[in-house]
Order: structure tokens, then C-alpha cells, then sequence
């Protein structure tokens, strides 16, 4: 018999299905789970657009070139199959790619702008697993197949954006609502679609798939032309899901703070540079604000839920921080600073490893919470859980710490629910019934009963949180926040060794000149750029993102001298890429400029 079998035998099977999960959307409203962040964008401008979920398209029908099983399709759809199927309709216009080398630099053309294989792998005949966020229409190609593949990143993002006050989903925009990021609505009304709809026309507004057309008398660039000719060729966007939620959801992450700082950065670069900044490092700047905002939001939230775990309560906005990391600013050139920077991000992750049990916890309390008659009475639950979930999660700290009138008989039904379920499973799993039974180590039957589930669950459940905390960061490329690696560190009292993955804060050449870009611009309404110094700009990394350069970050101890030779590698970073200029010897006089000139008014 399966573990959840057996769990189910217990606890019942409603709610096994309410906790069995590693995820919990009041905390943060994704799938704790790893996500690819460079095929978010996509997915984000369709829910913008049509004001829900993207269901299957047809993407692999028009471009695999054989019929068979959907996975048979899959493997067969490669940019090289996807440029043949171009070539051969000379739709529009686009002729000339008749013979074999010119068919190869179409697909070359392809893989550099519009299409991704899987595991970003080079070659034309891989199979196609993402489409590049090149133009608005790239969200008619249903790549991953699943929207639900993206973890609910996407969903998340739109709920921040659109900022609804009400409602458990997120609705259409009113016709004349004062929002940069309207729903539902005409495309170019919206802050981040703007950038991407060149040449777009709309018939209507409505849920017409095939309503937004392309006007051919527009000029555009190679990259947007064949992401225009690719969508074409589907001729019309996907629908809804079908037989499955396709509303996306309003709730909002419990890192109040981290999230409006991600809202704010997103609309103030896109309004300010969206025309002056090149468009393929646009585009690349775009991707390192979501890593940067996904990054804080989910380390945030973490930080906040583990400060719950102890008092129950909610961290005040005021209080609310992402976690401290220090980064590696030679970018892994200068050893000690590297090991420095993976010291603090393994006491991250070691951290997160509690984030688990905790979201564990609050799943049973919830539970137990939303269907105890009293408490049900008592208060409106919808209006507790969403968007924010704050009071609901005090509700829960007060249960767990035996500060609510329902504690005891709440506490008490899971007590034994917690020893029933741990002479179930003593024979089979009897470390788990261990941790079920320890009443001299945690006397409160929610934590032992949260421990003993995770544990049931598996390593592959329990791992979940370092992919989502490794896919936020966007580990490994040109414009990522870490870069990791495969190291073996000897056993202590052993001959042997075992391999350790060692990740790393080390800001790329894209994000520091994101950063110093977004920066420097006013506050506020206000247009223009404004004084900042390179004080102010290492002051805001450690205040706003908890990237920190020459300060040791709480808990660590590290000398002075490395933390000026960090300090130093980030000024003569940014002098290089022609960011920081001096105005005179002072050090108070360095100051940060940006490369290009934002868009006045």
C-alpha cells in the first residue's frame, strides 16, 4: 500500500488531498516547484490580453511533421522542422529560403530569437520546449504545452500587476480604470504589453482569439518578424482550459513589501526605457527584474513564515525583509569571495529546508480551521484569506500557540490523528513514527504531525523549495542572478568524499546594468533620472533585495579587508561597462549613470 494510502486510512482522504501538497497559496501563490522563468513572459501577456489561463493551441498540429502520439509529435517539432514548415508556405511575403543553407539559417534564426530547446541546448533538430517573449504574439504559441508547467509564476505576476483590491479572482478591468496593467483590455493600454505590440491592430476586444492582427505597412525587426510569421502560421491565439480552473487567481504573496517593490520596478522601467534601451537587451533587462522580484518575493516569504513558526503572528510591512545574501561581485574570480558567497547562500537554503514542515503546518491548521463549525461562524473566511492572507494567518498562529478559544479541542483531535497515523505506519516508515510520537522533543501535535508528513512524503517533495528558490534566480544564465556548482567535500573522521551542489549570489554584466538603469530613476511620478551615488546604489541593493557587497550579512563574520576588495571589484565592474564616472577623488562623489537616456514624460 502507498504511503498516501495509508496517510488517507487516517487523516481521511479529503483532507489528505487538502495537505498532501508542498505548496500553500496563502503563503505564496505558486506550486512550490522548479519553473522555467524565461517562458513566463509569454504566458503573462496572454492573461493580460484575455483575462485568463492560456488552454492548448496549436502549435504542435501546424508544425510537427509527423502525425502520431502527442509525444511522438513533441520529440519530431525542432526549429528545424518549425523553419521548413516556414519556408514552405511563402506566406506574406517571406520567400528566398528555398535551399538547404538558407532553411539552416532560418532555423539558426529561429533558435537565436524566438524558439528554445529543451534543457537550452544548441542544435536545429532538438526539440522545441519555450518561446522568447519577442513579440505580444509569442503568446499564441503554447509552449510548455501545460501552462500549469510554469508553476502559476505567470498567474502570480498578473495578480500583483493588475493590484485588484477584491475578489478571489482576478476580473476584467472597467473601461475607464486607472491602472498601468489593465485586464481584459485593449493591449496598448497596458504598461508591459506596450513594448512588445508593434504593428498589432484589434478588431475587438473581447475573447475574439483570432481579433488581434498584424499590420504588414509596419516595420519591425528580424527577431519580431519571424515571431509575427511563427503566430501567423497558428492563425489565431489559444482558448481556455478546458474541464479545468481557467480563472486566475487574485491571491496575492504574503511579502506585502517585496511585491509592491516588483510592481514598482517592472512599471518604472518599462515606461522609461522600453524605446531608448536596445531591444534584445531590453528584453534581457525585463527577465532579470522578474528574477530579481521572484527572488525577494520568494525569499521574503520564507523569512516570514519561519517568524511565524515562532510567534504566530504576521511580520509588519515595516519588518518585512528579504533574506541577507552576500554577493560575489569578481563573479568567481577572486576564491575566498566565492566561498564566502556560497557560505550565504547555504545558510539560505539550509534555512528553507524548514520552509516545508512550516507550509505543512498551516495547510493542517487551515483545514482544521475552515471547517470547525464554531470558527466558521465566527468569521467571514473569504475575507481573511484573500488577496492577502494576513489575518488568516494569525488566525492559525493563535491555534498553533494555544491563544484561541478553539485551540485545545482543535489541538487535541490532531494529537490523535497523530498517533493513530503513527502506528500505521511504524512498520514500514518508523522514522516518520518516531518524529509522530517525540513528545519529549515537540509537544505540540502540529509540528510533529507536519514533520512526520514531510518525511512521508519523500526527498523529491521535500527538495521542491530549493528548484523554486534556484529557478528564481535564474542559475546559470547571461542575465542570472547565481551561478552554481558541483563540488566534493571530504567526510569528516572518513577517507571518503561526497558531491555538494555550491550556489552563489554573483550578479551578471545584464543585471548591474538593470539595476543601475532602474536606479537611477526618479521616485515617485517623476520623469528623468536623478543623483545616485555609489553609496546610495550598495546602501538600496542591501536594503531593497538583500543583496549585500560590503557589509557581512547577519550571522556571518567577514573581515573587513574582503568586504573593501568586494566593494572594489563592483566599482571597477561598473566603471568597465561605463556605469560609474567620479567627480572627483571623493568617494561620496561616485556617481552611477545610465547608459541611455529615459523616455521624458
Amino acid at each position: 500500500m502507498s504511503v498516501r494510502k495509508l496517510v488517507e486510512g487516517v487523516l481521511s482522504p479529503a483532507m489528505t488531498r487538502k495537505i498532501w501538497s508542498s505548496s500553500y497559496a496563502k503563503v505564496l501563490p505558486v506550486t512550490v516547484q522548479d519553473f522555467d522563468l524565461s517562458a513566463v513572459l509569454p504566458a503573462v501577456f496572454y492573461m493580460f490580453r484575455f483575462g485568463h489561463r492560456r488552454g492548448k493551441g496549436r502549435f504542435l498540429e501546424e508544425f510537427s511533421p509527423v502525425v502520431g502520439t502527442p509525444a511522438q509529435m513533441r520529440r519530431s517539432t525542432t526549429v528545424e522542422a518549425v523553419a521548413n514548415k516556414l519556408a514552405d508556405k511563402k506566406a506574406n511575403g517571406f520567400t528566398g529560403f528555398d535551399g538547404d543553407a538558407e532553411r539552416a539559417v532560418l532555423a539558426d534564426l529561429l533558435l537565436c530569437y524566438c524558439l528554445d530547446n529543451v534543457g537550452n541546448k544548441l542544435g536545429r533538430t532538438r526539440q522545441v520546449q519555450r518561446v522568447a517573449p519577442t513579440h505580444y504574439v509569442s503568446s499564441w504559441v503554447d509552449l510548455p504545452e501545460w501552462v500549469a508547467n510554469l508553476r502559476y509564476v505567470p498567474e502570480m505576476m498578473v495578480a500583483v500587476l493588475a493590484d485588484q483590491k477584491k475578489g478571489g479572482n482576478v476580473q476584467r478591468s472597467e473601461a475607464k480604470g486607472k491602472t498601468w496593467f489593465p485586464v481584459g483590455e485593449d493591449v496598448h493600454s497596458n504598461v508591459l504589453l506596450q513594448p512588445f505590440v508593434t504593428g498589432l491592430t484589434q478588431k475587438q476586444i473581447k475573447d475574439d482569439y483570432a481579433a488581434d492582427q498584424f499590420d504588414e505597412e509596419v516595420a519591425v525587426g528580424i527577431d519580431q518578424l519571424l515571431m509575427i510569421r511563427v503566430a501567423q502560421s497558428l492563425r489565431r491565439a489559444p482558448g481556455k482550459i478546458m474541464g479545468r480552473a481557467e480563472m486566475i487567481s487574485n491571491q496575492r504573496p504574503i511579502a506585502t513589501v517585496a511585491a509592491r517593490h516588483f510592481s514598482e520596478d517592472i512599471r518604472k522601467y518599462v515606461r522609461s526605457y522600453a524605446t531608448q534601451v536596445p531591444r534584445q537587451a531590453f528584453v534581457e533587462s525585463l527577465e532579470s527584474c522578474v528574477a530579481i522580484g521572484l527572488t525577494t518575493i520568494t525569499s521574503s516569504a520564507i523569512g516570514i513564515v519561519l517568524d511565524w513558526a515562532s510567534t504566530g503572528e504576521v511580520l509588519d510591512a515595516c519588518r518585512q525583509r528579504p533574506a541577507p545574501l552576500l554577493v560575489d561581485c569578481s563573479i568567481g574570480t577572486h576564491r575566498q569571495l566565492r566561498g564566502l558567497a556560497e557560505q550565504s547562500m547555504d545558510e539560505y537554503v539550509r534555512c528553507a529546508r524548514r520552509f516545508p514542515v512550516v507550509l505543512m503546518a498551516l495547510r493542517i491548521l487551515d483545514y482544521k480551521a475552515r471547517y470547525d463549525r464554531k470558527i466558521r461562524t465566527a468569521v467571514d473566511v473569504s475575507s481573511m484569506t484573500g488577496p492577502y492572507a494576513t489575518e488568516w494567518l494569525g488566525l492559525l498562529g493563535d491555534l498553533l500557540h494555544e491563544r484561541h478559544g478553539r485551540s485545545d479541542i482543535i489541538l487535541s483531535s490532531l494529537d490523535e490523528q497523530t498517533q493513530v497515523l503513527a502506528e500505521t505506519v511504524k512498520d514500514d516508515y518508523p522514522a516518520a513514527a518516531t518524529l509522530l510520537t517525540n513528545h519529549s522533543v515537540e509537544p505540540n501535535p502540529v509540528w510533529r504531525l507536519a514533520e512526520g508528513l514531510t518525511l512521508l512524503q519523500g526527498e523529491k517533495v521535500q527538495s521542491h523549495t530549493e528548484h523554486l528558490i534556484d529557478s528564481g534566480l535564474y542559475i546559470g544564465r547571461p542575465n542570472g542572478l547565481a551561478v552554481k556548482r558541483r563540488s566534493r567535500q571530504k567526510i569528516p573522521g572518513s577517507g571518503f568524499s561526497r558531491a555538494t551542489i555550491l550556489r552563489s549570489l554573483s550578479l551578471t554584466d545584464s543585471v548591474l546594468d538593470y539595476l543601475v538603469h532602474r536606479l537611477s530613476l526618479k521616485s515617485g511620478g517623476g520623469s528623468g533620472t536623478r543623483w545616485l551615488s555609489f553609496d546610495e546604489f550598495i546602501a538600496t541593493l542591501r536594503e531593497r533585495y538583500g543583496f549585500f557587497v560590503d557589509v557581512s550579512p547577519a550571522g556571518m563574520s567577514v573581515s573587513n579587508d574582503l568586504l573593501q576588495l568586494n566593494r572594489a571589484a563592483l566599482d571597477r565592474r561598473l566603471r568597465d561597462l561605463g556605469l560609474l564616472v567620479s567627480v572627483n577623488d571623493a568617494e561620496a562623489m561616485k556617481r552611477l549613470t545610465p547608459r541611455f537616456n529615459p523616455r521624458e514624460g
